[in-house]
């Protein structure tokens, strides 16, 4: 490591940052490594290129593999990503490999079920204290459990910025509001390569699907990582997810933070994010004119149980039908499963998927992100013409869902569920009081 005389402290991750003042650079030991068959293949052949081909991983139960998006069965290029998976699986034995759905005829790629952020946490990897680092830029959602969770990147250690929200959240407020809040108030930019910690009486209330969809999204505001401080809440949610010893961390007293940032949570109306940015912030009930083709709730972001189940109470409150498409991807398995077999509080005993059949929605779809990355043209909800669409996704640049001319406004599912009843962009009061 250079001098012959020079000193070296081996320590965790935490106490190495402890030690080290904002722009230093570190080295340290991560407990857990994402990919999945986008970028996994490639990593892997940086891998072997740079180790050999007969280089061994060093732990083998740190690793986790994730297909994570569901093709066509004719998309040769996705089979053979998946089989690069599935072949470094065998080479290294891997303990955490998450398998997909194929048919037996062919052996072909027919589902993947899993949205890696949200997967992540259902699997019990996700644990605070712990340092995860992953080839998806939404590995940030894993912030939400205290935890440093950073897409891969290099080694240098953020300087923070500390969001604080406080105040009762109104009850058709959803997180998807307070980052689209956020963001808005400091641009796309407003966080490159920094920490966003948020704190206060707001995110203290929220449980822990929905602190996922706060952190999901600091990539978004160009942030390196965001994080929420472990409480009762996590732990609660840990109890059944993992039996792995973990230790919080938290910022002490005297934590330097580069801004900090307040808000009222109280005052919050349901927000949008207009087209082609996750920072053009505006409110619903000023949208009201923009007439749109059809909503998309799902992704990593959106797709998550309690994402749905917030979808069905607008539904279920109207006691109407969808007057545009409207499509249901669920982020996982396990999510596809809820909907089918959970009840939605207050509708009589009725599950998720019988409230969107009632509404006249699309029947919810094989988990996956097909429609966050344009895909082809068969990918379940692509944009395949300019329309206009209303989703629960994280971002709305161009190309995004699709076509490149397609314009997509972000939302809560709230929101969401709203614009799909009545046809344009609607604040979700109207059907939530």
């Amino acid at each position: 490591m250079g001098h012959i005389e020079g000193q070296i402290y081996l320590a965790s991750p935490y106490t190495a940052a402890a030690s080290a003042l904002t722009g230093e650079n570190l080295w340290v030991n991560v407990d857990v490594l994402m990919t999945n068959d986008i970028t996994g293949p490639g990593a892997i052949g940086v891998f072997k290129r740079e180790f050999g081909e007969n280089a061994k991983v060093r732990d083998r139960e740190k690793v986790v593999v994730i297909p994570i998006t569901t093709f066509s069965q004719l998309m040769n290029a996705a089979n053979r990503n998946v089989d690069t998976l599935r072949d470094f699986k065998r080479e290294q034995n891997i303990k955490y490999f998450y398998v997909t759905l194929r048919t037996s005829e062919t052996s072909r790629l027919i589902q993947i079920t899993k949205a890696s952020a949200t997967l992540l946490a259902q699997e019990g990897h996700c644990r605070p204290g712990e340092v995860l680092v992953g080839t998806d830029s939404h590995t940030c959602t894993a912030g939400a459990f205290g935890q440093f969770a950073s897409g891969i990147g290099n080694t240098e250690v953020p300087p923070t910025i500390r969001f604080v929200l406080d105040g009762e959240i109104p009850s058709y407020i959803l997180a998807k509001d307070l980052i689209l809040q956020v963001i808005g108030e400091i641009s796309v930019a407003g966080a490159t390569y920094k920490t966003m910690e948020f704190v206060g009486t707001a995110v203290e209330g929220l449980t822990m699907e929905e602190r996922m969809t706060l952190c999901n999204m600091v990539i978004e505001a160009g942030g390196k990582n965001g994080v929420i401080p472990a409480d009762k809440t996590t732990y609660d949610y840990l109890k059944e997810k993992t039996t792995v010893p973990y230790e919080p961390v938290y910022s002490d007293e005297q934590a330097r933070f580069l801004a900090e940032y307040h808000f009222d949570i109280s005052k919050l109306e349901p927000l949008v994010a207009k087209p082609h940015s996750p920072g053009n912030r505006a409110l619903a009930r000023e949208c009201k004119d923009v007439k749109i083709d059809r909503v998309y709730i799902g992704s990593c972001t959106g797709g998550k149980t309690e994402d749905f189940m917030a979808a069905a109470k607008v539904f279920l409150a109207s006691g109407k039908k969808v007057k545009v498409p409207t499509f249901l991807v669920p982020a996982t398995q396990k999510v596809w499963m809820d909907l089918y077999t959970i009840p939605v509080p207050e509708s009589g005993g009725k599950t998720c998927s019988q409230i969107f059949e009632d509404a006249g929605c699309d029947t919810p779809a094989s988990p996956s992100c097909g429609a966050c990355m344009g895909g082809p043209r068969d990918t379940h909800a692509r944009l395949n013409e300019p329309q206009v669409c209303v989703s629960t996704t994280n971002r709305n640049f161009p190309g995004r869902m699709g076509h490149k001319e397609g314009q997509i406004y972000l939302a809560s599912p709230y929101t969401a569920a709203a614009s799909a009843l009545t046809g344009h962009v609607t604040d979700p009061r109207e059907f939530l009081q």
